[in-house]
């Protein structure tokens, strides 16, 4: 039987453990998209023209970013592959996953 004082340290094990994983994701670069837990994130990304934007699979299921007007299409992301594109005109590109349709998002270039 765990006392008060193991029930105590067990507690703070587990919390520093989750810590620590949290602290290892990497974070976001600037004019990067995350795909994790089925989504985009952020949703909308704004960005001036002649900007690079780069998606990045954080997730345990493949994805793609995929133009509604097809103007790009990535090729299905794993887990920890990228898809770049530029965007030189401005506009609203907005964009799906492919493989999950539900998921979708939007780069907006002033």
């Amino acid at each position: 039987m765990l006392t008060k004082r193991n029930s105590l340290l067990v507690l703070l094990l587990i919390l520093a453990g989750v810590a620590l994983a949290v602290s290892q994701q990497p974070a976001a670069g600037a004019n990067e998209i995350v795909i994790q837990n089925f989504a985009f994130e952020p949703a909308t990304l704004t960005v001036k023209a002649g900007t690079k934007v780069t998606w990045v699979n954080r997730d345990d299921e493949p994805h793609t970013a995929t133009a509604t007007d097809k103007r790009f299409n990535s090729k299905t992301l794993e887990n920890g592959e990228r898809f770049s594109m530029k965007f030189s005109q401005p506009g609203i590109y907005k964009y799906y996953c492919a493989l999950h349709p539900k998921m979708t998002g939007q780069i907006v270039v002033k």
